[in-house]
Formats: C-alpha cells, structure tokens, sequence
C-alpha cells in the first residue's frame, strides 16, 4: 500500500511563541528532559500558590504589626526605659514654668524633680496608664544643648505660640532640627484660651495654615489645662515612633548622674562614673565611648545598679511592725539598697578597642636601600643601551668629537629672531586695556538695620573696618570667579614652569587616567583607610542586626566607669550642660578622610571659601575642620570648588574620624561674636581617601594675527622657554575652538597656535592645567560654646514668617 509523504513545498506554521510567560509544561517539553544547572544562591526560591502567596503576605504584615506594638509598649514600661520627651519652646512669650507645672499633676503619677544647672527635668511616674516620662528643655537660642539634646529624646514636644507660632529664633532653631533628623515630634498650643472667645479660631485657623507649610498632617494639641495636659500625655505615649538612623545602629545613654574620682596621679584627670539608661543597643564594655564634645575614652566596669525611678516601687517591710510597708523609691533605693548594687562587665584588655586614632608614620619605610653590585651593573648596560645615538658623521672622527656634532634638527631656523623686530613695531599700534574697567562695573552694596540705634553717628562705632574690609575682598573674589571661573593671571616675576610645575595637562578631564596614589601628602601616612568600605559597612550593620551583643540591654539603668577623663567633663556637667555618651562601632575612633554632600542653606548668603574653618555636627560629633569643595559628580575625577556656591550640591572632603552612614551633616561658621550661624546642609556621603579632587587653573591668551587656521597669541606667557614647556597641552577657546602650540615667535611669549577653524577677533584662548589638592589636617574635637542666638542677631539673615 503506498503512503503519502509531504514534499518540500509543505506549509509549515510559525510555532506559538509564550515568552516568558511560557507554562511548565511547554517549558519541559522544550528542555526534552535536560536540567538546569544548579544556581549558587542563599535564598531557595519557592514556587507558592496564589492561597499560599495571600498568607505568606499576610503573616508578613502581622509581625511588623506585632514589631511596632511592642517597640511602643517597651518605651516608657517597667521594663524600657523612660519615655524621654524635649520640650522645645519656639516663642519667647510662651512660659516653660507654667507648662511644666500643667505636666507634674500629682493626680496622674509621682514626680520627681532635678535641677543640673540652667537645665530643669523631672521624672514622671504613673502607674495607671504602666508608663513613665522624662521630661527635659532647652531654649531654641542655646543650640548646642537643643541638637544634642535632640539626638537622644524619644519625642520633641514643640509649644507654639496663639498668634506667630515662632519666631526667627524658633524658625532657625526648626531649621536646624529639620537638617540634622526629627525624631517622633507633637505640637502644643499654650495660652490660646487666653484670647477673646472670638479670635480664638480665627487664631486657630491661621495657626494651623502656618503650621501647614513645615509640619504637613499633624495635629494641634492644646495646653492650658490640666485636661489637655492628661490627652497631650496620652497622645506621647500611643504615638508611632519615628527612627533615626544614626543613633539605632550605636548604643547611647543620657546622664542622670554623673560623680568624679581623680585619680592619684593627678587630680585633673580620673574616673567619671555616668548613670543613665543603655538605649538604641546593648552596651558591650570593652567598646569605645564617646562623650558629645569632649572626645573618645575606655570604659573600665559596668555597674548595675538599683533603678532609682521604678514604675512600680518596691515594698519593704520592716522588722518592728510587719503591717506597716515603705516605699522605696529615688534615692531612697540607692540609700537603702547598696548591697544590690553588681559589677555587670568588666573592661577584658585583649578585646578591648585600642584608642588609637591615627598611624604612626616610619620615616624610614619607603627608603631605598644601596644597590649590590649586580643592579649597578645592570642599571650601567641599560644606561649605555639607551645613550647610543646613531650621527653622520665625517670619515676618521673619533668618539668624542662626535658628541659635539649636532643634528639637522638640533639648530633652529632662526625665523624668531627675524621676528622680532617686526613685533615691537606691531605692539605700539595695540590700544592698551583699561584694568580698571573692572572695578567700575562692580556694583556698591550696603545693609542697613532699621531700629537698632536712634542716631546715625551711634550706629558707626559699632561697625568693624577691619572685619568690613575683609569680607569686601570675599565678596569682589566670589564674584570673580563667577565671571572667569578658575581662570587666574599669568606672573611677571616668575616663570609659568616654576609656578604651575606642579600642575599638568589633560586630554580629557572625563577619560584621561590618573592614578590615585600618585604624590601622596604625609598627612596620608597618619590616615586608616578600608581595602572595601562598602562591604565592611555592610558586614559591621550585619552583626548588629544578627549577632546578640554581650553586655547591659536596653532599658537597663547602669553606671559606666570610663577612665582617663577630664575634670572638664564634669564641670560642664554641673553647669548645666547636657552629658551625652555613645557608644563606637569598630574602627569609628580612627582618623580618615571623609566626604559629606551637602547644600548651602538659603537663609545664609555669606560667601565662604574652601579651607575656611567650619563647625561640623556630624551624626553624634562635633568638630572643626578646614575642608575642600568639589562637584558631585559619578566620575573618578571631581573638580575643585573654591567658593561654597548657592545652586548646587557639593561635596565637602575633611580629614575627621570615621562614621559609617547613615549620617546627617550640618555646617556653621563662628562669627565675629561669638554665634554659629548655619550655612550648609547635608549627609554623609563615604569615607573614602582615593576621591580625588583636582584643582583646574585656566591660562588666558588673547589673539595678536588672525590667518585662515592659525593664530599668533600673546599674553598668555612672556618668554620663550614657557611657550617651548607647555607646548604639548591642548588648546581652547572659549567660542568652542580646538588648538595646539605649534611654536614660539620671539622671545615674549609670543606663539603661533594652530586651530580647527578660523578665531573670532574677540575670541579668548584658554589652557587648562590641572593638579590633584588635599584638605589641610585641622582637625579639632573641642568646639567652643556658641553665644546664644536672639531674635534681633539672626533677623537679618532669616525671614520672618508670614502667619497670614
């Protein structure tokens, strides 16, 4: 029987094509039973069903729930610490007196107050709603003690104004806390029941449109009773909490107590005991401690003693009569109950973080050692190999006659000198350039502050010349280099060669390749520096969040013992200023170069230049440094800013111990009285010596002769040994032209230049020059206090704010 076949001619149907949404089933079939290779992966991807998917999300949603509710049940429990809440008055008619006695209501809780200075605080018990406070304050004027203070509060509780909200100082101060990290925050209202009954919700209405514009969806909360007091109360405690990142990953503790020891040495230098509660993480003993504003030192022990401020106080009977109880509480516990007090952790020196900040440089690593005998006979052949210079020479010459023939191409054609007669006639035909001119176009600017002084003649003595002048030479510098960015004048007195010797040319600033290493200053033999930053960030954050740290959990009220302190320390505890201690990560007490991203602040239009002193509060240091400017940009190469400008971001490089990121960057400059005024903001951006910031001079010429693709260029260099050095750099213009020397014309520096087109008359040519800088090592951890801000000081530099 005979079978059909198809013939070539058969029609054959383009197959369906699934893509990837191609079914398992089409998949094996096309495999025809061929396996995967087996992908080296941690994570073991599950194929779920769609009920599977909806119960693994919704367990997913549960826990965080379950995450959050405990976070805000352990704060202000028995078992975490208090609830710790900065009161932040941002008026100067609003009263603290008259909110604080409204919060310690004996009703709701026990109170026990504390006085360290200027600084008033109490502890507010209450057992019926199982939470406990503790409230601090700081004036927005005293701005050291307000970021501090601001860096460990669970809550910033802002008091408001009825009819302005704030003032300048209180807008300053918001400013600075908006800069450095808002942790959970709630807004009062005091004395708005003080108003006539029909301008209270006009009062109302305007606050709240103002209040809109800084602090979107949040509530007012009013403050004039003692009911209002209680619901304020309860919004604290159930409010979700806000996270700062800088300040979770590293263990901190705010001082209740603090007591010195000296030691027997000397009694300016001992052991100063802190008592507070461990927050963030768990303390571990054998890390470094850092004081805010005093440096970095070692703890020797951890004590654990009684909580003197317990939620619930415990009973003790007493032998006499067993009915009758005393409640031990305060420092009645610390009184009654010594024999309770335990040496939690002891310093253990082989695991003890060193404090050693900087590397202790060899003079002689890096020498070269006398060569033997066979490099110098290597290094004589080589050197004999590369000096044998094939010359025609005359037949019978000797060796050393033939050193003193020079090549065709040895002499020149003399056209320069031919040149040079006709050159001074053409310069008395030029027109010589005003350098005046400049100075005219400049426009005279002039302050004024109205109110301050009844006369005129009165308001001159206070003004400072000297410090007038200055800042006159700021402003005219600023001003240049936005008008001729880096372009700088050509010396008279010295050779371009010897002047910009350290500098050289680039191809391009993009691709050309420079190597990092390359010149390094001594400052760099002191520095730490990471093989991989990135991954050993990742690596430090990684055992926190795995690993348990041993030492005192949070919430534990503990005494530190931290040794090798300052009698300062303590002295400015009892004055009344904040005593604040966090705990280091691994290698964060070391010296290195680091490198912020940060914006000028609108409300400062002060020029400031680069390797000026600025005051950096860093994350949870402060310090003065002098630092660099440079673009924020992704290449490998970053050009060197000499003004901090007002339109852009930079990037500020100074020589400052490490600090992994996440961190907030906040820049203030010391005025002349003694203020800080803020004038830049940012965040860290790495700690990274390789960045390399390059600085770029611009050498200008102008052209003298004008031909078809060739120019004669004067001014740009005034000999002719300068022309012949930098004739191998390229060319520009600043019309877009490219070029390069061909040769020099006279011995004036005048240069005939070669271009891909023709030059306008009023074209300027331009040389580029560049040369790898490095921040100065100015480093200083103590930063003086500030004078506190006040209303009339900074109401020329901010504006004020419009309730309407």
């Amino acid at each position: 029987m005979a079978v059909h076949r198809s013939g070539p001619l058969k029609q054959q149907n383009k197959a369906h094509k699934g893509g990837r949404h191609r079914g398992r089933g089409s998949a094996q079939r096309d495999g025809k039973g061929r396996l995967a290779p087996k992908t080296l992966s941690k994570k073991v991807r599950k194929d779920l069903s769609r009920v599977d998917q909806r119960h693994r999300a919704s367990q997913l949603r549960k826990q965080k729930k379950e995450a959050v509710l405990a976070e805000k049940r352990q704060l202000g429990s028995k078992d975490g610490p208090p609830h710790q809440v900065l009161v932040v008055p941002l008026h100067n008619r609003i009263s603290l007196p008259e909110a604080f006695q409204l919060l310690q209501d004996r009703d709701t809780g026990t109170v026990h107050l504390n006085e360290w200075g200027s600084t008033h605080s109490f502890m507010l018990l209450c057992p019926r709603l199982k939470h406990r406070w503790f409230f601090t304050s700081a004036r927005p004027g005293d701005l050291h003690t307000v970021l501090d203070m601001a860096k460990v509060a669970d809550t910033i509780l802002f008091l408001l104004d009825p009819l302005e909200g704030w003032d300048s100082t209180g807008d300053y101060c918001l400013s600075c806390l908006f800069a450095q990290g808002l942790p959970t925050y709630t807004l009062a209202v005091q004395g708005i029941s003080s108003l006539p009954p029909k301008k209270q919700i006009d009062a109302r209405k305007k606050l709240s449109k103002a209040v809109e514009k800084r602090f979107p969806e949040d509530k007012l909360l009013l403050l004039d009773t003692q009911q209002e007091a209680g619901m304020l109360l309860r919004q604290l405690a159930n409010q979700k909490q806000r996270h700062l990142a800088f300040r979770d990953r590293r263990a901190y503790l705010f001082a209740h107590a603090a007591e010195f020891v000296p030691s027997e040495e000397s009694d300016l230098v001992g052991t100063l005991k802190i008592s507070g509660y461990v927050r963030g993480q768990a303390l571990n003993v054998n890390s470094v401690l850092h004081i805010i504003g005093h440096g970095d030192f070692q703890m020797k022990q951890v004590d654990a003693p009684v909580d003197p401020f317990p939620l619930n106080p415990r009973v003790i009977k007493s032998s006499k009569d067993s009915g009758t109880a005393m409640e031990i509480c305060a420092a009645d516990a610390v009184a009654h109950m010594e024999e309770d007090l335990k040496v939690l952790m002891k310093a253990d020196p082989d695991r003890q973080e060193s404090l050693q900040t900087e590397v202790i440089p060899d003079p002689m690593e890096g020498e070269q050692t006398w060569p033997t005998e066979e490099e110098l006979s290597e290094a004589h052949d080589l050197l004999k190999e590369s000096s044998k210079v094939v010359k025609k020479v005359p037949k019978g010459t000797s060796s050393y006659q033939a050193e003193w023939i020079l090549d065709e191409d040895g002499e020149s054609g003399g056209e320069g000198d031919e040149y040079d007669d006709i050159e001074h006639e053409d310069f008395m035909e030029e027109e010589s350039q005003d350098e005046g001119s400049e100075e005219e176009e400049e426009e005279e600017c002039e302050t004024m502050t109205i109110g301050e002084s009844v006369r005129d003649d009165l308001y001159d003595e206070k003004v400072d010349e000297e410090a007038e002048e200055k800042m006159l030479e700021k402003y005219k510098q600023q001003r240049l280099e936005e008008m001729f960015p880096d372009e700088v004048d050509t010396p008279r007195d010295v050779a371009a060669r010897i002047r910009f010797q350290k500098y050289r040319g680039l191809k391009s600033f993009r691709t050309s390749p420079w190597d990092p290493k390359e010149n390094l200053p001594r400052d760099y033999a002191r520095i730490f520096q990471f093989q991989n930053f990135i991954n050993t960030r990742r690596r430090i954050f990684k055992e926190i969040e795995e690993k348990e740290v041993e030492g005192a959990e949070v919430g534990w009220y503990v005494t530190l013992h931290v040794s090798e302190v300052p009698v300062s320390v303590v002295e400015h505890f009892k004055r009344g200023t904040p005593l604040i201690a966090f705990s280091l990560l691994p290698h964060e007490q070391k010296m290195s170069v680091l490198n912020m991203v940060v914006s000028r602040h609108p409300g400062n239009t002060e020029p400031v230049k680069a390797k000026e002193e600025l005051i950096f509060h860093c994350g949870f240091r402060r310090f003065r440094a002098s630092p660099l400017f440079s673009q924020h940009t992704a290449a490998d190469k970053h050009k060197f800013q000499r003004f901090l400008t007002a339109d852009t971001a930079l990037v500020v490089t100074v020589y400052a111990p490490i600090t992994f990121p996440p961190a907030s960057v906040l820049l203030f400059k010391q005025n002349s009285n003694g203020m800080h005024s803020l004038i830049a903001i940012g965040h860290l951006l790495s700690v990274d010596p390789d960045r390399m910031v390059i600085k770029r001079v611009v050498l200008s010429g102008h052209p003298f002769k004008i031909f078809t693709k060739t120019a004669v260029v004067r001014y740009m260099f005034f000999n002719r040994e300068d022309v012949l050095w930098f004739k191998p750099v390229e060319l520009r213009t600043k019309w877009g032209r490219r070029g390069h020397i061909k040769e020099p014309l006279g011995t004036h520096g005048h240069m005939k230049c070669s271009f891909d087109g023709k030059l306008k008359s009023q074209d300027t040519v331009l040389m580029n020059l560049y040369k790898r800088v490095f921040p100065k090592w100015t480093y200083d951890p103590y930063v003086p206090e500030p004078v506190p801000w006040v209303k009339s000081a900074i109401s020329s530099t901010l504006p004020e704010v419009d309730m309407e």
